[in-house]
């Protein structure tokens, strides 16, 4: 059976979908119209749908049916991690013992595979973080013990894990997942991601009087300034560094390169956006988490959080506005385009607003986040029980689409942000997992 989106939206529910939810779920959903949960809840049956039992549990292809990609994956970017991270989130804002048990069983098989990078979303990092959460979420001891055995070898690697400086594969990120990892490491933790952050402000580029910029390795020519591969990402890092044993030397670092930022903004509309790129990229703004005012604004509030300057905010806000000013998500731009991922798309920006909301309780942010989200379930594909999402993973190869089941691609990714929706407009104050390089 096939739902078109139209009749999904209206009427909250075909029967093969409701006939596949959980019955607690279910009974709920009959009560009362919560159509994002609904729509996480379809994303998990079609993530289901495509499980592959192994002999210590579960994994998930990152993009089933592709023949390039169908295997699973090991990254949390992209991969098994990912998926059990979005049945944890499941598990914590539906109460149903299921999830827990996916999770579980996800996190016993991704426990097999240790990885030889070190990375937050491409490494050790991410999956020290992933079974740890699993381990806590669970009570289950072998994947504690997994989790602090993954956390010893990640420690074991550093403090040069590789040249790379970013939060997605490099020293911001591994040192953010050092801070997240206290338990297992103790003081080790603090004394290789203040390791980290001193490699992070030896290889910095001065820019100006009191500016500073970071590439994202040494041998990529282009410079990328926003959250993920550049400045704002590193600078978040040696701020939060400087909150949790680090010296005053990072955070002054952490500003210089906030600086920098602010000095390289450009108006859009009422508020400000930031290249994706130097040289041809001045005038290409993504804005979702990788590249964008989403990602960036974390390094505002963690610095409002550090001093308490009025100005930061006023810099945030500056981002939002600038982001909403772009006309997205109706209008698609190069920097925007057939992406409604956490990473480049529709989810990351809503992710963002919901952040905003929880803070000040401003009711345009959580419009804003719900216009975000109504856009993305007009773009999925609902099929008897299942939703997915046909998306264009890279910028650079619009035609290359696909179904992924990951975090950060893929339809875990959107399921989590669905359920903080749902608990938003509900007046819910769930706190659910909190990923290394987020507050």
């Amino acid at each position: 059976m096939t739902c078109s989106r139209r009749e999904v939206l209206k009427l909250g529910a075909c029967v093969g979908a409701a006939a596949a939810l959980p019955r607690g779920v279910l009974a709920e959903l009959t009560r009362f119209k919560r159509p994002y949960l609904e729509a996480a809840l379809r994303a998990e049956h079609w993530i289901r749908s495509t499980a592959i039992r192994t002999a210590a549990g579960r994994t998930w292809p990152c993009t089933p049916g592709d023949a390039k990609r169908g295997a699973p994956e090991l990254s949390l970017y992209s991969g098994t991690p990912g998926v059990i991270l979005g049945y944890l989130e499941l598990h914590a804002f539906t109460g149903d013992k299921h999830f827990l048990e996916a999770a579980e069983a996800g996190a016993l098989e991704l426990a097999t595979h240790p990885p030889t990078d070190a990375g937050l979303y491409e490494g050790m990092a991410g999956h020290a973080f992933v079974l740890r959460e699993a381990g806590r979420a669970t009570g289950n001891r072998t994947l504690g013990a997994a989790a602090n055995q993954a956390a010893k070898a990640l420690a074991a690697a550093g403090p040069a894990w590789n040249e790379i400086n970013d939060i997605i594969a490099g020293s911001a990120g591994i040192g953010l997942t050092l801070l997240a990892l206290r338990d297992p490491l103790g003081d080790q933790a603090i004394d290789l991601a203040r390791q980290a952050g001193d490699r992070l402000l030896a290889v910095a580029k001065p820019v100006a009087e009191g500016q500073r910029r970071w590439m994202m390795d040494p041998s990529f020519p282009r410079e990328m300034p926003n959250f993920s591969h550049g400045t704002a990402g590193i600078a978040y890092f040696l701020a939060t560094l400087s909150q949790q044993g680090g010296e005053r030397r990072h955070l002054e670092a952490a500003l210089d390169g906030a600086r920098y930022l602010r000095a390289i903004a450009v108006p859009s509309g009422d508020g400000s956006v930031i290249r994706h790129h130097d040289g041809d990229g001045a005038e290409l703004f993504y804005l979702s988490w990788c590249h964008g005012g989403a990602g960036t604004a974390r390094l505002w509030e963690r610095l409002h959080a550090i001093d308490g300057d009025a100005a930061w905010r006023v810099t945030e806000d500056g981002g939002a506005r600038g982001i909403i000013a772009q006309g997205v998500p109706e209008r698609r731009t190069a920097g925007f385009w057939n992406n409604i991922s956490q990473c480049c798309g529709n989810a990351g920006v809503a992710e963002y607003f919901l952040k905003r909301y929880a803070r000040a309780h401003d009711p345009g942010d959580l419009a804003y986040a719900k216009r975000q989200a109504d856009d993305l379930l007009q773009r999925g594909t609902a099929e008897g029980g299942d939703e997915r999402w046909v998306q264009a993973e890279n910028r650079v190869s619009p035609t290359e689409v696909a179904a992924q089941t990951g975090l950060m691609q893929g339809a875990a990714g959107v399921a989590i942000m669905l359920l903080h929706l749902d608990a938003a407009l509900r007046g819910e104050r769930k706190r659910g997992i909190v990923l290394p390089d987020s507050y």
